[in-house]
This record gives structure tokens, C-alpha cells and sequence, in this order.
């Protein structure tokens, strides 16, 4: 067996319809096509991907994301690293930029509403 490539990942939310603006309007992921599951949910998509699975449950905000987090981020890979930092900056997001020489990538860091950590990965030639 050889791992290839990270599917998707799930997220547990008490805030399914902000989380789902949230990354329709900041990440430009699209909600689309979800099994019929028994419990709420939305799966969003990049292009025929679905990258991140959302899933209500309840609770108060942000259940799910308690200080320490066992997972610490997850990250995409993206293209068009100006124009995410422009969008961000219109959307008043606030952000953290890094560069890692080492391996030639610009990362921006974001939060989500319910507090988990995302990095997308830029090359820094662009």
C-alpha cells in the first residue's frame, strides 16, 4: 500500500449554515452532492473534489475545536496567492503569512469559524 494523496477532511460543527458561507465566501469551495446520511451536513467541494465534510451536531459554538486540538491544521495547496490576500483583506479576515524558503512556498494561515486552523500552500514562484 502507498498513500497518495489527503481525501478530505471532516469537520463537527454547531454552525453547519456559517461554516458553509464561510467556506463558499472565504475558501471559494462549493457545496454539492452528499450521501443521505441519518445527521446534517454539506460536503464542499473543490471543483469534483470534496475536500471538506461538514457535519452538524449540537452543542455550543466552536464544539469540537477545544484548546489543545488534537489535530492542529490542515491544509490545500493553491494557486493565485495575491489574490487570496486581496480577498482576504476585502472580506476582513484576519490572516498570518509566512514564507518557508526551505521548500519555496508562501503559506497564508486562517481560521474558520469555529476556530480550526487551515494553511493553503502557495509556491512562492508564483
Amino acid at each position: 500500500m502507498e498513500i497518495a494523496k489527503l481525501d478530505h477532511v471532516n469537520i463537527r460543527t454547531t454552525q453547519l449554515d456559517t461554516m458553509i458561507e464561510w467556506y463558499t465566501t472565504i475558501l471559494g469551495l462549493k457545496s454539492g452532492k452528499r450521501p443521505e446520511f441519518p445527521f446534517g451536513g454539506a460536503w464542499m467541494y473543490a471543483g469534483d473534489q470534496a475536500l471538506v465534510h461538514l457535519v452538524s451536531i449540537d452543542g455550543e459554538p466552536a464544539t469540537g475545536s477545544e484548546v489543545p486540538l488534537k489535530l492542529e491544521h490542515f491544509a490545500f495547496r493553491a494557486n493565485g496567492c495575491n489574490d487570496f490576500e486581496k480577498h482576504l483583506q476585502q472580506q476582513g479576515i484576519e490572516y498570518r503569512k509566512s514564507a518557508l524558503t526551505a521548500v519555496n512556498i508562501v503559506q497564508i494561515n486562517v481560521w474558520d469559524p469555529d476556530g480550526n486552523h487551515i494553511h493553503l500552500d502557495f509556491s512562492a514562484d508564483e
